[in-house]
């Protein structure tokens, strides 16, 4: 029996979504008569970069930049939830719902936060929606990072941001099982569609490992279909790198309006 990192984190909260992603991982393992080593200790980069991983979820901008050729796609999870359907998910452009703001123009040189520079869901997608609205390469008074979907909103709720954009499946998931931390906000606008946040798994698997573990991570959500229905995940689709190409076309679709940088 062959010990391996196995983690969902980008997707944990709230405490059901969390208690489901074990269930799913447990089951997998089990089909696969593997055990889990503790990534505790890892940060997200170490974790996606171990070579004893056997599965983790990453995000969509870094698996092109910093990931590309380093790990190996097993598939995109087909949500079934609001706005992500069809192994497509997009940002929430959120504000508060007393903001008397009514169009994306309108909040030019107000105070945006996002969860990193290197995500897809709060920077590149909220860039390229920005791009044609920029002026002299900035839109924003001030720009802060939180380090997280969920503290974004807490800094959108607090009023120390006006703006943020929030992956459709983390809204989702809050305002299913936490709406508190959703309440008091609205959807100014949604962003383009792109692929969801791809499995992955080391680079040197084989495309009988990837097509096996797929199968499995499949055959374990039919078998739990409670675990399912609460990750909105009915199936894991077979995927590529090529996928993913359009998150670097919004990425240079920016560029070219002037827009390289959110700002």
């Amino acid at each position: 029996m062959t010990q391996h990192h196995a983690e969902l984190l980008m997707y944990v909260a709230p405490e059901p979504i969390r208690v489901a992603n074990e269930r799913w991982l447990a089951r997998i393992l089990e089909h696969l008569g593997h055990t889990r080593l503790n990534a505790e200790q890892l940060s997200l980069p170490q974790l996606w970069l171990s070579p004893d991983l056997l599965l983790t979820q990453t995000c969509g901008y870094p698996l092109m930049t910093a990931l590309r050729g380093k790990v190996r796609i097993v598939g995109r999870p087909r949500y079934e939830l609001p706005d992500a359907s069809a192994g497509n998910h997009c940002s929430l452009i959120l504000s508060r719902a007393d903001d008397p703001r009514k169009t994306l123009a309108a909040f030019r040189n107000s105070r945006a936060v996002i969860n990193s520079e290197d995500s897809n869901s709060g920077m590149n997608l909220l860039r390229q929606r920005l791009a044609p609205l920029h002026r002299d390469g900035q839109f924003f008074a001030t720009l802060g990072i939180s380090g997280g979907h969920r503290e974004s909103l807490r800094w959108l709720r607090s009023k120390c941001a006006d703006l943020a954009a929030i992956d459709s499946v983390t809204y989702a998931c809050l305002a299913q099982y936490a709406p508190e931390e959703v309440r008091g906000l609205r959807v100014m606008a949604r962003s383009a569609f792109s692929p969801t946040l791809p499995f992955i798994t080391v680079a040197s698997a084989t495309d009988q490992q990837i097509e096996r573990l797929r199968q499995v991570m499949n055959q374990s959500l039919h078998e739990l279909p409670d675990v399912a229905q609460v990750l909105g995940l009915p199936e894991v689709l077979p995927a590529n790198e090529s996928d993913y190409q359009v998150v670097l076309d919004y990425e240079h679709e920016a560029e070219d309006l002037g827009y390289g940088r959110l700002r």
